[in-house]
């Protein structure tokens, strides 16, 4: 990770750490492949994604659950594809 880094990006980057495998699985390689270069809109997504709960989170993403926006469900593929291909 470069020094370079915002405060807000550096928040985030710690924020994604969940210490729960199904969530870290989809988070983790996203942080350390595409998060510094996402667009500004994209990292604002990212960081919306984060700040929710992990039970909600774990819904979505096992798709039990839908999240509360559009933009999210379609972030939330694009993590998943990123790990799945």
């Amino acid at each position: 990770m470069s020094e370079e880094m915002t405060l807000e990006e550096r928040k985030v980057i710690y924020r994604a750490r969940r210490g729960l495998k199904e969530i870290d699985v989809y988070f983790d390689p996203y942080v350390r492949n595409y998060y510094l270069a996402a667009s500004p809109e994209e990292k604002a997504l990212f960081a919306e994604l984060v700040e929710q709960e992990d039970p909600d989170l774990l819904d979505w993403f096992m798709e039990v659950g839908e999240p509360p926006r559009a933009e999210i469900k379609t972030f939330i593929l694009k993590l998943k594809h990123y790990v799945h291909g």
